[in-house]
């Protein structure tokens, strides 16, 4: 159902899933979707914001499950299970955020509200107006009567997300380059007062009942910065981001049709892409002392993260959603024992090539800003791409975006293609999970 500004209507379902959407070309900014959970009109801590570098809210409620691109058409999706938002909690507010432009040149923005359940439409609201704005309030689902209704908004700001997080209550971490300089020196220092005689010390034992309670340490601000990696900016240090120490995860989160078109025979030319479809997350690893191996659920090889090669796969999904999908950590704590990782996926069953699948990268550090990037479409009967390389240089962490598929030859593994790719020179044994 189409809504205009201001109008509302009720949420018949449960749960509902968020879909910002728009198309994308030629100096088309990205946008970002985010949800403030408010009391009053504000947030009650950082922790009621769920946005990309925080997607999932303590109370499980509220999730941003991730963005897709298919042919052009741009989705960044947030999933509201409304059943389980917190009774305090009044309003959730839906918004976005562009990233590199204004709204202004964002064509057919808009927000629809869609049973989580069925998929059904429930509310779709299109934005028209927007000129400088860098942020834009679409909508928001607000308690009324013991119910949930969703009101189309379409308020912009031209301060971006930082504008917008911060006028809702969110402790913003500032660039270093915006912080105020510190105040200059006095001319003349003041007089100095004559120090107190020193008396022995006294053994004063310390008060049980009277001590004042420690206050906690104030929670730190939300970080608002990412990087995306594009074929012309296809690289970034991790030193420069601060994001050297700490636990990294990688993630693969992807989106497929039920056709695609094959290649070869007329009998494989309209291939079923399966429901089971399995996608395997995988890293090549060199160490600085030169050991080589793989980390990859085939031969249960999930690796070790305390211990070398400092990498672990979680496990194997088979949907691709973001909070899920494929995932392996990386810890950096250990990065001066790597000499380079690189990160691949390989198609272990469901499907012969990657064709029509869409998905997107990103390493989230445990300190620094998140990188992402998302995968070129597959043109070649490909069933292995090189994802990320990330070489450790010596005094630098550098993740270099690759989104390379290969294509194997027959009868050669895509582990095996691979490591012919870049080089690795390792054996190679048949394996299974």
């Amino acid at each position: 159902m189409s809504m205009a500004k201001g109008s509302n209507l009720q949420v018949p379902a449960s749960a509902v899933r968020i879909e910002l959407g728009w198309r994308s070309g030629p100096g088309v900014p990205d946008a970002d979707a985010s949800a403030l959970l408010l009391v009053a009109g504000k947030v009650r801590s950082d922790g009621d914001f769920v946005f990309y570098n925080q997607p999932v809210h303590a109370s499980s409620a509220v999730r941003h499950e991730g963005k897709r691109n298919a042919g052009g058409a741009v989705t960044d999706t947030l999933l509201v299970d409304l059943a389980r938002v917190e009774p305090a909690i009044e309003t959730v507010v839906l918004a976005a955020s562009a990233d590199g432009g204004t709204f202004g040149q964002v064509a057919g923005l808009y927000i629809r509200v869609l049973d989580a359940a069925s998929g059904t439409e429930i509310a779709r609201f299109d934005s028209t107006d927007a000129t400088v704005e860098t942020a834009f309030v679409l909508g928001e689902l607000y308690r009324r009567q013991g119910a949930w209704k969703f009101r189309a908004i379409g308020q912009g700001y031209s301060s971006g997300l930082e504008g917008l997080a911060t006028d809702f209550g969110i402790t913003v971490d500032e660039p270093q380059q915006t912080k105020a300089p510190a105040a200059p020196a006095p001319a003349t220092p003041p007089p100095t007062a004559p120090a107190p005689p020193v008396s022995p010390p006294v053994t004063v034992p310390a008060p049980v009942t009277d001590a004042l309670p420690v206050s906690p340490a104030p929670p730190s601000p939300v970080r608002l910065t990412k990087v995306t990696l594009t074929k012309e900016a296809p690289s970034v240090s991790l030193t420069k981001q601060g994001g050297t120490s700490g636990a990294m995860r990688v993630n693969l989160n992807w989106q497929v049709r039920k056709q695609f078109k094959g290649w070869g025979s007329k009998r494989s030319r309209a291939v079923a892409m399966h429901a089971d479809l399995d996608l395997d997350l995988c890293a090549l690893y060199e160490l600085a002392d030169g050991r080589k191996g793989v980390v990859q659920a085939l031969g249960d090889a999930f690796g070790a993260l305390h211990q070398p090669p400092y990498i672990h796969l979680d496990g194997d999904d088979r949907t691709g959603a973001v909070e899920s999908g494929e995932n392996l950590t990386i810890n950096l704590d250990h990065k001066d024992s790597l000499r380079r990782v690189l990160i691949f996926v390989a198609i272990y069953e469901g499907a012969r090539s990657f064709a029509d699948l869409h998905a997107t990268v990103t390493l989230q550090p445990q300190h620094g800003a998140p990188v992402e990037f998302s995968l070129d479409e597959c043109t070649v009967p490909s069933t292995v791409c090189a994802l990320a390389l990330i070489t450790n240089t010596g005094g630098d962490l550098v993740v270099q975006r690759e989104a390379r598929y290969l294509v194997p030859e027959r009868g050669v593994s895509p582990q095996r293609t691979i490591d012919r790719a870049y080089g690795w020179g390792m054996n190679w044994t048949p394996g299974r999970k």
